[in-house]
């Protein structure tokens, strides 16, 4: 005997029906939508399947304001300190092969000065040295070095800040999430004392918003630390960059002084 379902998807746009009859009594059916009711034509018992988006805003929920809100707040902190130093940190990069020829092909053409121009119409880390190196380079080039050396530390911090607020967070959201399920055992606890009596359902609904709080802590620090990694080997790679950069400017001053 075949059976015909009536596949109602309940969505915020529209309601879609479906009719399928499948042989054998068995009825398969894959959906993407948010909620899916599967009802047999004869009035049967009504299935409901959740997608993922209204899966994890219901555990949201059931994890309660409180802690889930403080951990939802650590997330969102974290995103945007680490989206802002993604762009920073893209801004900042340069290409420094092309800049050292550039500044190499100012300095035999047009001086000092010539490079100099170069440099302030060039963005980035590296080039704020190299303009700092060139401006002491009338001085001697033992004066250069040392301008570049120092202002190669302040680009640094440059480049690393804010990061520090990024880890703090990636710290913080589970021990709010241990913090929670703590908190939520112990309440579990009071109502065993209170009932007298070891009944699971009486304490099952408390310990799993316990649990939540620390699945949701632990998921927000797993995406921070991965953001936290990518801004760390970019800022590595930029690193390396301005220290190869630097000893390329020196050699180049060098080899002008001596002409």
């Amino acid at each position: 005997m075949a059976i015909t379902a009536l596949v109602f998807a309940s969505t915020l746009k529209a309601n879609a029906t479906v009719t399928k009859t499948m042989p054998n009594n068995t009825l398969t059916i894959v959906t993407t939508d948010t909620v899916t009711f599967i009802q047999d034509e004869d009035g049967g018992e009504t299935v409901e399947s959740r997608g993922f988006h209204q899966e994890l805003k219901d555990r949201f929920v059931e994890g309660g304001p409180g802690f889930m809100g403080i951990v939802l707040l650590c997330l969102i902190l974290g995103l945007a300190f680490a989206i802002e130093r993604i762009i920073y940190l893209n801004l900042s990069t340069t290409n420094t092969k092309k800049l050292a020829e550039n500044v190499e092909d100012a300095l035999k053409s047009g001086g000092i000065e010539a490079a100099k121009e170069v440099c302030r119409n060039t963005k980035g880390p590296v080039a704020s040295i190299y303009y700092q190196g060139l401006d002491r380079a009338d001085e001697s080039v033992e004066a250069a070095e040392k301008a570049v050396v120092a202002y190669g530390g302040v680009q640094m911090g440059q480049l690393e800040k804010n990061i520090s607020w990024i880890s703090l967070f990636i710290a913080i959201a589970p021990m709010l999430g241990f913090m929670g399920t703590v908190i939520g055992m112990i309440s579990a606890f009071d109502k065993i004392q209170a009932a007298g009596d070891m009944n699971p359902s009486l304490v099952a609904g408390g310990i799993k918003i316990a649990l939540l709080t620390t699945v949701f802590g632990l998921i927000v620090a797993i995406i921070l630390q991965i953001f936290y990694n990518y801004i760390i080997s970019k800022i590595d790679s930029i690193v390396n960059s301005m220290e190869d950069a630097s000893i390329t400017l020196i050699d180049m001053l060098v080899d002008y002084k001596n002409k």
